[in-house]
Order: structure tokens, then sequence, then C-alpha cells
């Protein structure tokens, strides 16, 4: 396994990020796990080498990423070893169709770059959706806002500070 830690928020982390700063303010209790960011990662998933070098179960690290309507941007919330279900997304969300957006539009509106996209702490508001899985776990794993930086943090507080749904939106 790689180097890593796990930081909690009452420690410094050698990161503050937007999406650190929005719960620090929001006062959710939240783990920080780092690890050393590595580029021969990038063909196989940025969240598979978060599971390799955490040493998590892959159903507990989820991805965020970014659809497109044509009229606004929606937020899917899944785990690393599944895809995102555009029409169960739409569904969700209640638009007609959903597409991928675009990874410029993705990094520009969220902030951060591709492989460390948060759902926490964007530069816009999205609608937010989580997949049901995340709601077995006391603690879920998502982007800390940068390649290598993890938060843990109970899925339900995640829900809540996001003011964001659940719905069954992966597929594997």
């Amino acid at each position: 396994m790689g180097k890593s830690s796990k930081k909690s928020r009452q420690h410094n982390s050698s990161a503050s990020t937007p999406a650190t700063v929005m719960l620090e303010q929001a006062g959710i209790p939240f783990n920080v796990y780092e690890y050393e960011h590595s580029s021969d990662h990038m063909d196989n998933g940025y969240g598979l080498e978060a599971v390799e070098k955490l040493g998590k179960d892959a159903q507990q690290i989820f991805k965020t990423l970014m659809a497109d309507s044509g009229d606004q941007r929606v937020i899917g919330i899944v785990p690393v070893t599944g895809h995102l279900d555009l029409k169960a997304l739409a569904a969700s969300v209640g638009v007609k169709k959903l597409s991928m957006a675009n990874p410029k539009i993705a990094q520009r509106e969220s902030g951060y770059v591709l492989g460390g996209i948060s759902p926490l702490g964007q530069r816009s508001n999205h609608t937010t959706v989580l997949d049901d899985s995340a709601l077995q776990f006391d603690e879920i794993l998502v982007s800390g806002g940068k390649r290598g930086f993890d938060i843990g943090i109970n899925p339900h507080a995640l829900l809540d500070v996001l003011k964001a749904t659940h719905a069954p939106i992966a597929t594997w």
C-alpha cells in the first residue's frame, strides 16, 4: 500500500480547500485522508487509486460527476467502481435528458481539477444526487478538492450540507 494518512478535522491538515472550509463553517465533522497521488493512475481512474492507497472498501469511496441538461448542470455522486446512470439521474431531478458535462465546464464551474472534483465547496451551486448505496455506511469518502485528498463524512451529513437528495443512480 502507498503512503497514506488519516487526519481528523481537529488536526491541521496539509491542505485547506473550499470543501474543508465549507464543512468547518457548517460545523460538520469529517476526516481527512491523504495519499501521494501518482500520475500512472490517470488511465484507471482517480477513485481506484484512492481504493488502493487508502485500503478502504471500494463501495465506500465515491466519485463526483457533473452532467448537463443543456440548461443546467447536475452533480451525481456514485461509488468509484460504478457508473453514473444518466437516465436515472435525469429522472431523479425531473429533467428529460442528461449527458456528461464537458470536462472544461466541470472544472470551471466546480473550481476543481479533474480527479479532484469535490461535491463540496464548488464555485457554482448545482442540484446534487447521492447514490442510495452510500446510506449503508457511517462514513463515505469523497474528493476533498484535489487529487490525493479525500474527505470522510457521514452520508446523511453530506446530504444535509449540500441540500442534496439520494436515489439509485449508479450501475455496475
